[in-house]
């Protein structure tokens, strides 16, 4: 205790030569500077993350639901009206995705095809981002099956929607055997009309994606009850691993539960790596700022040597001496780390609110034209643990010069 007051006496009492008090407030406002700018920056890679989760949202289900074995779930229909009865889920439909090639008119692309059901817009939001030259649709009594085209494959095919001009989908066979001598009974086809395209503003959408109903998906693929995947909404209020728990004890350790996240893995996963590796460049800023702290404390023994040998005279111990100024260091970096997190988080949810800092390119062609930004809690501890370990180091090399002082002063004492 008696070591932390006289740390504190040192930081604020006024001192001899002024110079001191400028580097010590040099010192402070670097770490200040150094810790805000890593606030604002883990601020915004969690705004780009929500936007993101936003974005996927648009034609991600709550819970994705896929063999832990195989390919494909057996009976998915039985289990379909089974997750339909449990409290925890609103609605559930099985989906098939599989690769195929899609020809319209004089063009063709490899595809990725997902069959759907009619629940599949109240589990997703896919008629909000049908574009208006087109509705959301999977078949008509009187025109059959509708296809719907992510932006990437409608561009690519010169498809629109509407009655004059049909789409081909081909798969090849699962089944049975392959006759050489006709390679075009080697595989399976249907013809759709097109009824929408939707855009969702992420590649791993509108790249090559086209909807079409499951009972198509199934005839091309030879199923019968099987699906790729079951895809779930939650009921209102219910959390996602709550559902998650529930479901796996209903069906077994032989599914996997996927939630948003987990769906589109990849893309989170760089995401965060590209947050924490940005943070450690910035650490190494925040360790040259704290060299400034080294060169206060150096300052500060001198300033204060005749009071480390009075204290020495006294009886105070070495270790106790060294404390003093490590606990001196570590003050001026919490003190400026406090303060830049309290400016960064500030800043934050200055730009949160208000929006004052703006997106380069062409506003019109954007869907948020400001940096997103969201203050986590996680991310203040992390920091404020970065500037304590840091403030840590660099006192206690700054110790070790004071006791590099003590002994030539007492040697030279002592001859």
């Amino acid at each position: 205790m008696l070591t932390l007051r006289v740390a504190l006496r040192y930081l604020f009492s006024k001192k001899t030569h002024s110079a001191v008090n400028v580097i010590s407030l040099i010192s402070m406002t670097g770490v200040a500077v150094a810790t805000m700018a890593i606030v604002c920056v883990l601020s915004v890679f969690n705004g780009f993350t929500d936007l993101a989760k936003s974005k996927i949202a648009q034609l991600s289900p709550d819970l994705r639901i896929e063999s832990l074995t195989g390919k494909t779930i057996a009976d998915a229909d039985s289990i379909t009206a089974l997750l339909r009865d449990m409290p925890e889920i609103a609605t559930a439909s099985p989906t098939i995705e599989e690769h195929a090639l899609a020809i319209y008119s004089d063009r063709q692309i490899p595809v990725i095809i997902k069959g759907v059901t009619e629940a599949y817009d109240s589990i997703t939001d896919i008629r909000s981002i049908v574009l208006d030259d087109g509705t959301w649709m999977l078949n008509d009594p009187e025109y059959g099956d509708f296809a719907t085209l992510s932006v990437g494959a409608a561009i690519n095919l010169e498809a629109h929607p509407g009655f004059y001009r049909r789409l081909n989908i081909y798969v090849p066979r699962r089944t049975g055997r392959i006759n050489p001598a006709n390679p075009a009974a080697s595989f399976r086809a249907d013809s759709l009309l097109v009824g929408g395209v939707f855009q969702t503003e992420q590649a791993e959408f509108d790249t090559d994606l086209i909807l079409l109903p499951l009972e198509s998906a199934r005839r091309l693929l030879d199923y019968d009850h099987e699906a790729t995947a079951i895809e779930v909404r939650l009921a209102d209020g219910i959390s996602e691993n709550k559902a998650i728990k529930a479901i796996t004890k209903a069906l077994g350790d032989g599914i996997v539960v996927k939630d948003r996240i987990r769906q589109q893995e990849q893309s989170f996963k760089m995401i965060s790596i590209e947050k924490w590796i940005t943070f450690f460049l910035l650490s190494f800023i925040l360790i040259i700022a704290s060299f400034n702290v080294i060169s206060t404390l150096s300052m500060l023994i001198i300033e204060k040597d005749d009071n480390i040998h009075t204290l020495y005279a006294l009886g105070a111990s070495r270790s106790m001496i060294s404390r003093i100024f490590i606990l001196e260091g570590w003050l001026i970096s919490i003190f400026g780390g406090i303060t830049g997190i309290i400016a960064g988080v500030a800043l934050s949810l200055a730009q949160q609110w208000g929006g004052f800092i703006k997106l380069g390119g062409d506003h019109s062609a954007m869907t948020i034209d400001v940096y997103p930004v969201k203050v986590e809690l996680p991310d203040l501890i992390a920091v404020i643990l970065l500037v304590a370990l840091v403030g840590w180091l660099t006192s206690s090399l700054t110790a070790l010069i004071m006791r590099q002082r003590l002994n030539s002063r007492n040697t030279a004492q002592q001859s």
